[in-house]
Formats: C-alpha cells, sequence, structure tokens
C-alpha cells in the first residue's frame, strides 16, 4: 500500500546538474526519515544524503557542497538537488524511508525502485 515513487533521473553531461523526486504514497501516519542512496554497477548501495523529521541533513563526503537534499512535509517529498555532477556519480539512485503507515502504525522501512543518473564527460 505505502510506495516511493521516484523521478527525475536521467542522462546529464558533466558538470550539471538534476533534481531528484521521491513521494511518499499511501496511507501514512509520519515520516521520520527520508533519504538517498546509490548503487553502481559492482559496487554496494551507499548512502547519499539523508535529511530527519526535524529538517537535519546529512551528506557523504563526495557529494558536501554539490548535493542539497530537502523535504516537504506537506508533499511527504524527498527531493535532492544535484549540481556540478561528475562522471563518478552515475549509479542507480534509490529512496528510502522510514515511516508508519496508519494501517499498522508501526514503523517500517520502505525503498524506491530507483532512478538511473547517468553522468558523461
Amino acid at each position: 500500500q505505502v510506495q516511493l515513487v521516484e523521478s527525475g533521473g536521467g542522462l546529464v553531461q558533466a558538470g550539471g546538474s538534476l533534481r531528484l523526486s521521491c513521494a511518499a504514497s499511501g496511507s501514512i501516519f509520519s515520516i521520520n526519515y527520508m533519504g538517498w542512496y546509490r548503487q553502481a554497477p559492482g559496487k554496494e548501495r551507499a548512502l547519499v544524503a539523508s535529511i530527519s523529521s526535524d529538517a537535519r541533513p546529512n551528506y557523504a563526503d563526495s557529494v558536501k557542497g554539490r548535493f542539497t537534499i530537502s523535504r516537504d512535509n506537506a508533499k511527504n517529498t524527498v527531493y535532492l538537488q544535484m549540481d556540478s555532477l561528475k562522471p563518478e556519480d552515475t549509479a542507480v539512485y534509490y529512496c528510502n524511508a522510514r515511516l508508519v503507515p496508519r494501517t499498522t502504525m508501526i514503523v517500517n522501512t520502505y525503498w524506491g525502485q530507483g532512478t538511473q543518473v547517468t553522468v558523461s564527460s
């Protein structure tokens, strides 16, 4: 019932920008945490950026100063503004959320299906 729907991925040249969106749909009581992870071929999934319910952001060292995470609580949506993109940013980006569905009232972790980001040199 609860789903995370991502959008905004695509192909961009090095130095360009993309803005990813992730909207949590379904019957949701609260969202405690939202974040973005990425996984390149042959590599483990790694945290890119996260934001808590009080809008406190955290970033991987590799993206600090280039990426900005934000959330719109009214829309149950998290965004990732990616600027100054590099070829090494190429990966599948996954939205992650820790939330409480109204049907269970128990906190659980959800993942989006992933959106491809490709940065050409």
